[in-house]
């Protein structure tokens, strides 16, 4: 394994002394499949509950973890994947479900806090999206703030992390971002291009999610989390081409393009699927800035201080490189 994101902070221990057992659900999509790799160089004990853990095979840390396989939506299957365990990661989501997605998210997030509560979880942590005060939410980050909010109502010390676009290979906000810049030199582009947003590197995200597990138990509540940089979506590709070597892109809003059309154009220039292009889309007619909270005081900064973009997308693009390799 690679070198540890987190090796200056604290590791919560079991009752019986022992490094604490840690649930991490969403295995299979970017940031779970990361997070048990930093999860077991911490030290930690890890379980993975997966409804497809066939998917989970290859991976070289299979044989360090223990599997549960099952759907997350069966209450037998939470329970055993529950029992015993310190810290309980809540990765999951319905974002590619067409149709009423929010009422599966609260269905889902309901079930599994009703059983994190009933087998002793001593902390969960929850990844969501920032929502701007002020600001109407996108369904999207809608149902990501009800999940967090009905996760911390369980009684469960509850730490919610929020987050904006999120830079490393895989992420579908980071496959948009990539894709659009890199084939789009010249292009015409809906008006949120304009709005600010506060990127941050998935090994800062990371950092950030072990980090939570050590925490004081006594603390709970909703923490954004940003990178050190704010830019428009605009910059933040100019920002993009330059890292990735590429001349200056000339981008024009224009106001005519509604979410539907920029969720078919993003859809057509990038592989993220439609479904879940509009949704991300639908989010970007907000702001996304990282609110001042105490995160950064619980969770220090890494030495060198929070990623760059510059660095983050470059980082980015060699684990791209060395994948096709």
């Amino acid at each position: 394994m690679t070198e540890s994101l987190t090796a200056d902070l604290q590791l919560l221990r079991s009752t019986d002394g022992r490094p604490a057992l840690c649930l991490v659900t969403g295995a299979t999509g970017y940031i779970g499949g990361r997070l048990i790799v930093e999860l077991l160089k911490h030290g930690y004990r890890v379980r993975i509950l997966a409804r497809n853990p066939e998917r989970l095979r290859g991976h070289p840390w299979i044989d360090q973890v223990e599997l549960v396989a099952g759907d997350a939506e069966d209450a037998a299957t939470l329970d055993r994947a529950l029992a015993g365990v310190d810290v309980a990661y809540y990765l999951l989501h319905a974002l590619m479900v067409k149709g009423d997605f929010e009422s599966l998210e609260k269905r889902m997030a309901g079930d599994f806090a009703s059983a994190a509560a009933k087998a002793g979880v001593r902390r969960m942590v929850y990844l969501g999206g920032i929502v701007s005060p002020g600001q109407e939410a996108s369904p999207h980050l809608q149902a990501r703030v009800d999940t967090g909010a009905i996760l911390a109502a369980s009684g469960v010390p509850t730490v919610e992390l929020r987050a904006g676009v999120v830079i490393g290979s895989g992420s579908a906000s980071f496959e948009m971002l990539r894709y659009l810049t890199e084939r789009l030199p010249v292009m015409t582009t809906p008006k949120w291009v304009k709005n600010r947003i506060q990127p941050i590197a998935v090994r800062d995200v990371l950092r950030y999610l072990v980090g939570a597990a050590a925490i004081p138990e006594n603390v709970s509540g909703v923490f954004d989390i940003g990178g050190p940089e704010v830019f428009t979506y605009a910059q933040m590709m100019q920002a993009y081409a330059k890292a990735a070597g590429l001349s200056k892109r000339w981008i024009i809003p224009v106001p005519v393009l509604t979410p539907r059309l920029s969720s078919g154009w993003v859809g057509l220039v990038t592989p993220v699927p439609y479904t879940l292009a509009k949704r991300l889309v639908e989010s970007l007619k907000n702001e996304v800035v990282a609110q001042p909270s105490e995160i950064r005081n619980l969770i220090p900064d890494p030495v060198g201080g929070l990623t760059p973009l510059d660095r983050a997308v470059k980082l980015a693009l060699v684990k791209i490189k060395d994948a096709r390799v």
